[in-house]
């Protein structure tokens, strides 16, 4: 958890259950409610529904002593230079002849010959005439103007600190339970003091600094305050902008001086309110605001009314983790890993055992073990980091760990053994001690493994122990007991050569990282499987999408060897692509990426070991589905339930699914009720009738998507492992 505080404001693109609770699981300290953009008699609702999704507390943000326009027939005006407009007391459709101030009663403060600057210095206007109804205005700079913008008088004119609908809203809010208000324009200490009469004493006041009176009275304004925030928008209504970051640094330095805390609002990532990423010079400004030693940062149009408000929030918490892990310390930290708000690797490291060009050429002149496909697709995933916190080959004391306590040696939680055996004649050949080269039936150096420890086992008892089974017809234990019965452990170094990893599709754990942290996503669903994608497999894929609010799905099929029948690795990828390509998933919210590895069948053992590979990846939830990496009848349906019941968390959120099926009396998706008809989506239906060169129907699998396998099968060929 960082130090800087986030505050963020919400509104129209932010009131939404998913992304009140993801600004909440990011850590915002403060949500922020403008009450001069939110109706009073909807205020209540707003309240409640925040506090029904998140215990993060609520600020209200006072209207305060403001002049703003009024509204509007349309959304903007467009005023044009040299035209003379009406401000009436009159309530008016607002257009570009005539339109309100508000409060409306302050034109009898207005003189003639007064200056006005209108939505922040967007258009300038003088007064040259006025009656008991009305004043009127020529424009002398035109511009675009919205409704509910600010009015600046070029004369200091005496508001009341708080308007009629501030103070019902400040009732509300004791009655809501909320502690946090902020007062907008706080002039002198006694604003202050009025709005802590209303809101009780131990309301916690946020005085905003936004005027000339008061910088005058700053020192008053933050003794009476419990923290002070720069509304840098509206104190540039009367500070010359370019003297707005001087102000800003004597702002903070005499509130620090104060031991008052400071935060800082406005302009702060300005371009995301469209675009996905900031400009150099936001990230500057707030690194600089950072510096000069404010204690938090506040959100405003961003989150309200932007078109990313996640994003936002994940790049100033980014900025700032940046900063309060760079700044200490005299040396410049440049060549540390990009910031990222991404789970944690398992272990909370990320391993990386590649062999340098050295280690490469010395590998050459060590004694080889030709090692099985899987056992070096295994080398190689324990190389990328997805087995993390696995470094090698495991060794009987870890073997023992797994099997018995579902964890490793170090603590961290695992239950898949990863184990490399070896034949009679390989195992008389090493000794402990001894580091030999591991390559493939050609040669093929694919890495190196130092020898720690050689030991024997029970095959079947270690069947039974791994697999719940000692069956034969269970592949897992018919591999298992094909090979040796002498396993070696030990730390490896993989021989990261282009021929060897660039794999069609494949993402390696720092790859995929690397591309959420791209996109800005934080949070990341992660799906395994090992066929092309079927009408079940898109519903729970965008179901999971809708109930968690993640930023992404990241679609991870399983590309190493399989067994006979299955479906081929290139038939799985071109049926997503092909999804891809259609516009039939979200725009923006997904990335397809093969995971070179294998399937051990291994049911509840493997359900957590693809959880955790995916975790490694960056994924912070995974989908569970029927009989995940299980085959056949040899796991209970209650069987991965009661492992995780035994191991407890594991630190990426499980989505479960039921099986789902196509419900015709809606023409939708979901699981199987008592009440609805329910046609099931059959992977063996599928299968077979692919094999036979056909189609099944479209509300099974996409026509599209059959097409384009169909139309990838060579004459003579199958898409199928013979």
């Amino acid at each position: 958890m960082t130090k800087t505080k986030i505050l963020c404001t919400l509104g129209p693109s932010s009131l939404d259950p998913q992304i009140i609770r993801r600004l909440d699981a990011l850590g915002v300290w403060l949500f922020r409610i403008n009450l001069s953009h939110t109706k009073l008699n909807a205020l209540e609702s707003v309240v409640r529904t925040i506090q029904s999704l998140s215990n993060t507390p609520i600020c209200l943000d006072t209207e305060g002593a403001q002049i703003r326009t009024g509204d509007f027939a349309d959304t903007y005006i467009q005023l044009r230079d040299n035209t003379l407009v009406t401000i009436p007391k009159k309530l008016v459709p607002g257009d570009s002849t005539a339109f309100n101030f508000t409060p409306v009663g302050i034109i009898d403060d207005i003189h003639i010959g007064d200056f006005i600057s209108i939505d922040f210095n967007a258009v300038l206007a003088q007064v040259i005439d006025r009656t008991s109804r009305n004043i009127i205005i020529r424009i002398l700079n035109g511009g675009k103007v919205g409704r509910n913008k600010a009015v600046t008088v070029e004369r200091n004119i005496i508001l009341p600190a708080l308007t009629q609908k501030d103070v019902a809203a400040i009732e509300i809010g004791k009655k809501l339970g909320l502690k946090h208000f902020a007062l907008s324009f706080a002039n002198k200490e006694s604003d202050v003091d009025y709005l802590r009469e209303l809101a009780g004493e131990d309301a916690k006041i946020i005085s905003k600094i936004e005027s000339l009176s008061s910088l005058d009275n700053l020192k008053g304004i933050i003794k009476a305050s419990d923290s002070i925030l720069i509304d840098r928008g509206d104190l540039s209504r009367q500070v010359p902008i370019e003297k707005i970051p001087q102000t800003q640094k004597w702002i903070i330095k005499t509130a620090r001086d104060m031991r008052s805390e400071v935060f800082v609002a406005t302009n702060l990532l300005e371009s995301m309110v469209t675009n996905t990423v900031p400009t150099r010079a936001e990230i500057n400004d707030i690194y600089n605001t950072l510096l000069d030693g404010a204690d938090g940062l506040v959100l405003a149009a961003e989150t309200a009314i932007g078109l990313h408000p996640i994003q936002c929030v994940s790049m100033v918490s980014k900025i700032i983790k940046d900063f309060e892990t760079t700044i200490k310390g005299p040396r410049l930290k440049i060549r540390t890993p990009a910031s990222s708000l991404l789970t944690t690797p398992h272990g909370g490291l990320l391993i990386n055992q590649y062999m340098s060009n050295d280690e490469l050429h010395k590998a050459r002149e060590l004694k080889q073990i030709v090692a099985p496909n899987s056992s070096l697709l295994d080398l190689e995933q324990i190389a990328h980091g997805t087995f993390s916190p696995v470094k090698g080959f495991m060794d009987k004391e870890t073997l023992e760990c797994v099997l018995d306590k579902n964890m490793l040696p170090c603590g961290s939680i695992w239950t898949m053994p990863i184990l490399l055996q070896l034949n009679n004649d390989q195992s008389d050949d090493v000794e402990v001690g001894e580091e030999v080269a591991l390559a493939d039936r050609n040669g093929v150096i694919h890495g190196t493994l130092n020898i720690s420890d050689k030991f024997s086992f029970n095959a079947e008892q270690l069947a039974s122990r791994w697999f719940s089974t000692k069956s034969k017809q269970h592949p897992g234990v018919s591999k298992l007991l094909q090979r040796g019965n002498v396993c070696v452990g030990g730390e490896i170094k993989y021989a990261r050569r282009p021929e060897l990893t660039r794999k069609t599709y494949q993402l390696t754990p720092a790859e995929t990282r690397f591309i959420f942290n791209h996109k800005g996503w934080s949070q990341v669903i992660g799906f395994h499987t090992r066929n092309p994608v079927h009408r079940g497999h898109e519903y729970i894929q965008k179901k999971a999408l809708e109930i968690s609010g993640a930023d992404g799905l990241f679609i991870n099929p399983v590309i190493g060897p399989k067994k006979k029948g299955d479906f081929k690795a290139e038939y799985i990828m071109k049926s997503y692509q092909t999804m891809l390509e259609f516009g039939l998933y979200p725009k923006g919210k997904v990335i397809l990426g093969g995971f070179s590895t294998y399937a051990r069948y291994a049911g509840p053992r493997e359900a957590i070991f693809t959880a955790l590979c995916r975790k490694n990846m960056g994924c912070s939830h995974f989908i569970i589905g029927r009989d995940h990496t299980g085959i056949g009848h040899f796991y209970p349906n209650d069987a991965l339930e009661k492992l995780l019941a035994n191991i407890g968390n594991i630190g990426i959120e499980l989505i479960f699914f039921s099986p789902i099926g196509y419900l015709p009396e809606t023409n939708n998706y979901g699981e199987k009720t008592a009440n609805a008809a329910y046609c099931p989506i059959d992977g063996t239906t599928i299968r077979n009738t692919l094999r036979e060169r056909k189609k099944v129907s479209d509300w099974m699998m996409h026509d599209l998507v059959q097409d384009s396998l169909l139309e990838m099968v060579p004459p003579n060929e199958t898409m199928f492992v013979p």
